[in-house]
């Protein structure tokens, strides 16, 4: 994010990073950047299996810095939304960001495996497949993220960048349990994965109508690590929203630690900004953040 160190404070004045709240990112791996090095609690690669973070796409790193970056690097300019939380970076796609399901359902079931140990909360997956008549609610990804959730982790995922048709939103961010993240500021031209789009974020409803994205972050230029030593790349997608969402809902954790993950979703609910857009567009609307932490402050 293109903005100074965040200054979220709670009620009693201390403010608040995320501290103690571990997330999960399921995507191309993490490079050891100045900015979120500090923050990486584990690495597990699932392509190649080595111990030690990397990433060779760089898609990764980039949502790791939205998430937890601290700015070292450029002196607070680009820093991540909740700087103190624990990363745990799960490598699921290649260096073309590709994958295969497997992998996925493999990733997932190593998170579940080991959130206790490592206080993982939350899972942020900007990873989908494409719309296709054999992506139901009973897909081996849609199962996997809902056996997540069930275990009670609070399970993020972008709703892809297959817009703005109706009925584009990607597996698994059909599934109706998991926060499914459009991109509110998608009228903006930009370069996704090489291709010039614009009106990109996934539309719902799904097949089994249910009204999807559940709410919009901002998506367009959004600036973050790059897979090497103090340097920042601009990328653009639900990719990028996703993790906004994430990063926020960690500061809500360590302000409220006991709240289970349907309470989360319904405070998202609440909390959001209307934006006046049609439902399947916008979900419950722009993310609050500043409602999401203090929602007696929007009464």
């Amino acid at each position: 994010m293109d903005h100074t160190k965040p200054l979220i404070h709670g009620e009693e004045g201390s403010m608040l990073t995320g501290r103690g709240i571990g997330v999960a990112v399921l995507d191309t791996g993490c490079f050891p950047h100045e900015d979120i090095n500090n923050q990486i609690a584990v690495f597990c690669d699932m392509i190649r299996h080595r111990p030690a973070p990397y990433d060779d796409n760089g898609h990764g790193t980039h949502v790791c810095g939205i998430i937890a970056g601290n700015g070292v690097s450029s002196g607070g300019r680009y820093a991540g939304i909740a700087p103190g939380c624990s990363l745990i970076p799960v490598k699921v796609l290649d260096r073309r960001g590709n994958g295969y399901t497997s992998d996925v359902l493999a990733g997932l079931r190593w998170v579940r495996k080991h959130q206790e140990e490592h206080n993982i909360r939350i899972v942020n997956i900007s990873v989908g497949s494409f719309p296709c008549r054999n992506m139901s609610e009973n897909s081996a990804l849609v199962c996997g993220v809902d056996a997540a959730w069930d275990d009670g982790l609070i399970v993020v995922v972008a709703a892809g960048n297959m817009g703005p048709k109706d009925g584009t939103i990607t597996t698994p961010g059909i599934s109706r349990k998991v926060i499914t993240v459009g991109c509110f500021d998608d009228d903006q031209e930009v370069r996704v994965m090489g291709t010039r789009m614009v009106n990109y974020s996934g539309r719902g409803p799904t097949a089994a109508c249910v009204c999807k994205p559940d709410l919009v972050a901002p998506g367009t230029s959004i600036a973050s690590c790059a897979p090497r030593s103090h340097a920042y790349a601009t990328r653009s997608g639900t990719s990028m929203a996703t993790p906004l969402v994430a990063g926020a809902i960690a500061l809500l954790l360590e302000k409220e630690p006991s709240l289970t993950n349907r309470d989360v979703k319904l405070r998202l609910r609440e909390t959001s900004t209307d934006l006046a857009l049609p439902r399947n567009r916008q979900g419950w609307g722009l993310l609050n953040l500043k409602n999401l932490l203090n929602p007696s402050a929007g009464e």
